[in-house]
């Protein structure tokens, strides 16, 4: 995962083919539908980065 403080950047694709590699995954299949699951994926957890950070200022 590439990260900055308070976000989430995006995946880092090298390592999440190696782990499907790994886990006997197609990394074709990987290649094609991770950028449209890592774009989901970062705007979910940055949603709630910043739910949590709203949480944590007003209380």
């Amino acid at each position: 995962m590439r990260a900055v403080p308070g976000a989430v950047l995006g995946l880092d694709m090298t390592a999440a083919l190696a782990c499907a590699h790994a886990l006997g995954v197609d990394t074709l299949v990987c290649a094609e539908l991770l950028p449209e699951v890592e774009g989901m994926m970062v705007r979910g957890l940055n949603a709630q980065i910043r739910t949590d950070q709203q949480e944590a200022g007003s209380a």
